[in-house]
């Protein structure tokens, strides 16, 4: 395989790291660093189904280890396993900065200034973060070219860089989100294990919200009959934290993904696992996972419609912008873009 990873023999501890009061107890797992300079750091896509065009994953794999995460097929493209090998073996782009400097100075990446969605892939603020600092290092980089980012992440770590998100979003525009699929603390910590707990979440909500960064909640992934009925719960805690917008995806089990899901759903929930595997079969036309365009983030069916109903009525209720997310935000963007341009041609500049 060309520029394949290199191994890094002493991988930093995040948990040993001046940011170790964010995170919680460390995997009881080993863990493998390998090291990779990237060609380039952001991906474009075309779907319909996603709010944005532009994102970055300065990571490869994710140390949160969820079991629904649909990244996981990603890491058998690097000669690595969707199972335990992307919980474990993480690579990191240590230049994605440079890299990322050197293509927002290029017209193309630069016209328009599209928000660059942090995350798209994997969370940019998993444990190692506190390590490598990638994440904070390309948000810089964003803030110099004063171009927009929106941000998705489960990862309290995310409050180390509230200063800067709250001027970033100032000066060029930024948004975080925040991904609570559930409200019970055991819910959460059987399916992802290794993620910031859910009340911690919510506190991170608040402290961004407090430093002056526009904030939301993702309840993503949706499971019908484990965390539907918690989500009037999670969108008033998130209100009450200072969220604004809320968004929900169904979930989705790609054949590599399902697997992982299951087995984890039967080791914890072994009761109610074929009842919620059933419900999302229902609300897919039979099928636990669809990959054509349009249908990957949503549902169908009469019970589908009967959430998504349930989902719009409480965000209303409680004052929350319900939609995908980054699609207010990114109006906004291109507004406040608009204006500056035209700003620029009044003054001369």
């Amino acid at each position: 395989m060309p520029h394949a990873p290199t191994r890094v023999d002493n991988p930093p501890n995040p948990w040993q790291s001046q940011h170790v009061e964010w995170l919680e107890p460390p995997p009881e797992v080993a863990l493998e660093v390998f090291e990779e300079q990237a060609r380039s750091i952001l991906s474009t896509n075309d779907s319909p189904d996603l709010p944005f065009r532009l994102s970055l994953n300065p990571y490869r794999g994710c140390q949160h280890a969820c079991a629904y995460c649909y990244a996981r097929p990603t890491h058998q493209y690097i000669g690595l396993g969707a199972g335990t090998d992307f919980d474990t073996k993480i690579v990191v782009k240590r230049n994605a900065a440079e890299v990322l400097r050197r293509e927002l100075a290029q017209r193309r990446w630069n016209r328009g200034r599209e928000p660059i969605a942090f995350s798209g892939v994997t969370d940019c603020y998993q444990p190692l973060e506190a390590s490598f600092a990638l994440t904070r290092a390309c948000l810089e980089v964003c803030d110099e070219f004063r171009h927009p980012v929106g941000v998705v992440t489960k990862s309290a770590l995310v409050r180390r860089d509230s200063q800067l998100l709250a001027r970033m979003a100032r000066r060029g525009g930024a948004h975080v989100a925040l991904s609570i699929p559930f409200a019970d603390e055991h819910d959460a910590r059987a399916l992802e294990p290794w993620a910031s707990s859910p009340a911690t979440r919510f506190e991170t909500l608040a402290r961004l919200a407090d430093a002056g960064v526009p904030v939301g909640v993702a309840i993503a992934p949706l499971i019908p009959g484990l965390n539907d009925s918690a989500l009037p719960e999670i969108l008033e805690r998130a209100r009450d934290a200072g969220a604004t917008q809320a968004f929900t995806v169904l979930l989705r089990l790609p054949l590599e993904v399902r697997d992982v899901f299951e087995q984890r759903l039967r080791a914890h929930f072994p009761h109610r696992a074929d009842r919620i595997l059933n419900a999302v079969r229902e609300m897919r036309g039979g099928s636990l996972c669809s990959s054509a365009f349009g249908e990957r983030m949503s549902g169908t069916g009469p019970r589908f419609q009967a959430l998504a109903r349930l989902f719009e009525l409480q965000c209303r209720r409680l004052g929350l912008v319900c939609g995908s997310g980054q699609d207010a935000r990114l109006r906004e963007f291109r507004a406040a873009n608009v204006r500056e341009r035209q700003g620029r041609l009044f003054d001369g500049a």
